[in-house]
């Protein structure tokens, strides 16, 4: 019996809700800039690794402007146990240098000044240079969208997809190894699908558009837990009696 992504999009959602609660990233942030950061840092290395350093180099440095002060160098201590740490560095640098010039919204900083909320409510908060007043960073509009985001450092097509998805609900497949692996696995996309750009056009067309926006979750965290690359746990999957993978 085939699995096809209506049946998994339909059971394995609640199964992972029920085991994880919300279906969410896994990675820490605080605000939009912290999340791309995570991303950035995120590339050939687990989200729990990137988990681990953090919530220091946050509290350093939450948005771009604040990111640019740290320099470089500073950057590198905090996450050399990171894979491939120097050229992240450069690109997150080259990030908030790009991020903290253009004057958005009377908000040097591109984020948006918050009434009545402390810093203890939201530990993202940074000082208004201007005003004084608390402010949490967000994208400017004209990031909002796949083209302008991947012409900024350090984002590729799969990490801009990804920041839409989880910031935006954007209906966006960011193309991972687990997501590449079940996408085959499943027998959802051909051979020829062997690069994570195809990969993504097979799958918006072959699942529903109603799953579109909870897919990149559902396919990474179900991979991540339960269909793993080997020894899947198939014994507690919720679409064990739909798949034939263990028959291959």
């Amino acid at each position: 019996m085939r699995l096809t992504p209506e049946v998994y999009f339909k059971k394995v959602p609640k199964f992972l809700q029920e085991r994880f609660g919300n279906l969410d990233s896994e990675l820490f942030y605080i605000n939009e800039f912290t999340f791309a950061v995570a991303v950035i840092l995120s590339a050939q290395a687990t989200d729990k690794k990137v988990n681990e350093i953090t919530p220091a180099l946050f509290a350093a440095a939450p948005d771009p402007f604040a990111m640019l002060e740290l320099g470089e160098a500073k950057l590198k201590q905090y996450i050399k146990q990171i894979s491939f740490f120097n050229n992240k560095a450069r690109h997150i640098i080259g990030l908030s240098r790009i991020l903290s010039s253009p004057p958005v919204e009377g908000c040097p900083q591109g984020g948006v000044v918050l009434k009545n909320r402390s810093n203890k409510d939201h530990p993202g908060a940074s000082r208004h240079p201007s005003t004084g007043g608390e402010l949490e960073w967000r994208f400017p509009k004209k990031y909002h969208n796949q083209k302008e985001l991947m012409a900024l450092p350090g984002i590729g097509r799969k990490t801009a997809n990804v920041i839409m998805n989880v910031l935006w609900g954007a209906p966006l497949i960011g193309v991972d190894t687990h997501v590449m692996r079940n996408a085959h696995r499943y027998g959802w996309v051909s051979e020829s699908d062997n690069t994570p750009e195809k990969i993504e056009r097979a799958l918006m067309k072959v699942i529903p558009k109603k799953y579109h926006a909870i897919a990149n979750h559902v396919m990474v965290l179900h991979g991540r837990y339960i269909c793993i690359a080997r020894k899947p746990k198939c014994d507690m999957c919720p679409v064990r009696r739909y798949c034939d993978f263990q028959q291959k």
